[in-house]
């Protein structure tokens, strides 16, 4: 089955969260991860999800067999698979993603007189045979293929209309058109993706061909060039969740989406995106990527809905309109001031998450009321955020190799920083160790690290308050790095929170590194030394 004919009044959203989103240094994602965050990119009704880059890996094609199966149904997204212009890599990409209902093949090679040189060492004219045989190949096997012509924004563009028709020629059914390194500005780009549509034999209106764009963010012009484009005529975008992809990132799905549902009588297109899911699911690629979403974040940004300046705040009071060009609630925020705090029940608890768009039963449900139990009575109040932070904690972890049992500090002015952790692996067995470190947080880290004996780099530590207030939840965000892997530039984050920071500081610590034990396989190894079920060994011995 091939993607729904072209609509001019509808532009469709094609995710890569999972392919250049999970580029980002350090946002590596397990098979398991991915397949939830495909789950929750369905529910956000985006109409592709390209769900990896099979022949990188056999967990990246195992990871886009589950997705096809799973998620890519019939009334679901079209699934796809990324490939370069090789035979091997277009037929591992088919083996990804045959088992959709709606399969895609995303192939791509660059164009540019820049990559034709210093990157694939062709000429224009190899790189249009090269082009011609991938393309044949992929639309022998599926029915959907989409073209890339890589670097885009820096190819003669007599060229990239050569290479366009081509494409189409070939059995292409989406021209992809990618600002690959951000180059571009949007008046440039909207001229060269209409004059592209105008130009290119056979991909003209009417034509059956969808036309796309893909923009990097380098310049901070992803989101203006990718609504350029759209403005041109290109009827597919290219996006990720908060931006995440290379370098400086991708187009905000979010962003773009926005845009056009604020200001639906100038762009005149509608889309099939279910707004109100905008933020569940950027706090879910925040969890699982261990990226944090910095504050001033256009839509999913915690301070976007929020106001301080003394004119502002009367405006607002008065009526939302005034400062606000679009409500909360449109991207899945609430706003309501019911209270929950140590005296509410289960059944206010679930009824509050069921609003938050978390249905929640059973033993799960169980185990967010004893979590919110500890919370409340630990603070006077608990909010939203505080109930979204404790759901990310709770549900939205790496599978656990080592778990954390219990953990103990000590420190002040008078003797050293002392951490004591308690922690069991996949066999049920505990082990504890007691470390001194500069700080409780470095004491506790050290602990950690001398019972799972995973080397690795500590290089980013985030910690900030959810909410306001001496007793506010805190939420904690970690990168790691393996040690001793030279050439290993992959990095690991981890999420935690708690009211108390050092045990949210060590619950993003032990995700992050399970996530890397289970990536690197150290999870095979015991403890060494005399850490152990019975005694404890202090890091001076």
């Amino acid at each position: 089955m091939v993607t729904p004919p072209v609509d001019e009044n509808v532009v469709r959203f094609f995710d890569t969260t999972l392919r250049d989103g999970e580029q980002s240094p350090g946002a590596t994602l397990s098979s398991a991860e991915k397949l939830e965050i495909a789950r929750q990119l369905a529910r956000l009704g985006v109409d592709i999800i390209e769900a990896g880059f099979p022949a990188a890996s056999p967990d990246d094609l195992a990871a886009v067999q589950r997705i096809a199966r799973e998620v890519g149904t019939a009334d679901g997204p079209v699934i796809c698979g990324l490939a370069r212009a090789v035979e091997s890599d277009i037929r591992t990409c088919w083996e990804g993603v045959k088992d959709a209902a709606k399969p895609r093949i995303h192939t791509f090679l660059g164009t540019s007189d820049i990559h034709l040189k210093y990157q694939t060492g062709m000429t224009r004219e190899q790189a249009l045979a090269a082009i011609r045989k991938a393309v044949t190949l992929a639309r022998s096997l599926c029915d959907d293929v989409e073209f890339s012509p890589m670097d885009a924004g820096r190819t003669d563009p007599a060229f990239l209309v050569e290479v366009c028709a081509l494409a189409v020629e070939c059995g292409a059914t989406t021209l992809n058109i990618p600002d690959t390194v951000g180059y571009c500005t949007p008046q440039e780009w909207g001229d060269l993706i209409a004059n592209l549509i105008a130009e290119t034999p056979g991909a003209g209106p009417g034509s059956g061909v969808a036309w796309s764009v893909h923009c990097h963010n380098d310049l901070g012009l992803a989101t203006a060039n990718t609504l350029a484009g759209v403005m041109a005529g290109a009827r597919q975008v290219e996006v990720t969740i908060n931006g995440i992809g290379e370098r400086a990132g991708n187009t905000s799905l979010e962003e773009v989406a926005m845009a056009i549902a604020t200001r639906p009588q100038f762009f005149n297109v509608r889309t099939n995106i279910n707004t109100r899911e905008i933020m569940k699911t950027s706090r879910l690629v925040s969890n699982y990527t261990g990226m944090a979403v910095q504050p001033n974040k256009a839509v999913v940004g915690a301070n976007a809905f929020a106001h301080e300046a003394g004119i502002h705040q009367d405006g607002v009071l008065k009526n939302s309109s005034t400062y606000e060009i679009m409500t909360p609630e449109s991207v899945g925020l609430h706003q309501s001031r019911l209270v929950l705090g140590k005296h509410s029940g289960r059944h206010a608890l679930k009824a509050r998450l069921k609003e938050l768009g978390y249905n929640i039963e059973g033993d799960a449900l169980n185990q967010v009321f004893a979590r919110f139990k500890d919370l409340a009575d630990a603070k006077k109040t608990v909010t939203d955020a505080d109930l979204e932070a404790l759901i990310a904690d709770e549900f939205n972890r790496p599978e656990e190799i080592f778990s954390l049992v219990d953990i103990q500090v000590t420190c002040g002015t008078m003797g050293m920083p002392t951490a004591t952790a308690k922690l069991r692996n996949a066999n049920g067995e505990e082990f504890v160790y007691a470390a001194v470190g500069a700080g409780p947080v470095d004491a506790a880290y050290k602990a950690i690290d001398a019972i799972i004996q995973a080397p690795n780099t500590l290089i980013e530590y985030s910690v900030h308050s959810v909410t306001e207030g001496i007793d506010a939840l805190g939420e904690v965000t970690v990168r790691v790095a393996p040690a001793g892997r030279e050439g290993d530039k992959r990095s690991f984050g981890g999420y935690g929170a708690d009211s108390d920071i050092v045990v949210a500081s060590v619950k993003a610590y032990m995700a992050a590194v399970n996530r890397m034990v289970a990536v690197l396989g150290y999870g095979d190894r015991q403890p060494e030394g005399e850490a152990a079920t019975v005694g404890v060994k202090s890091a001076g011995d």
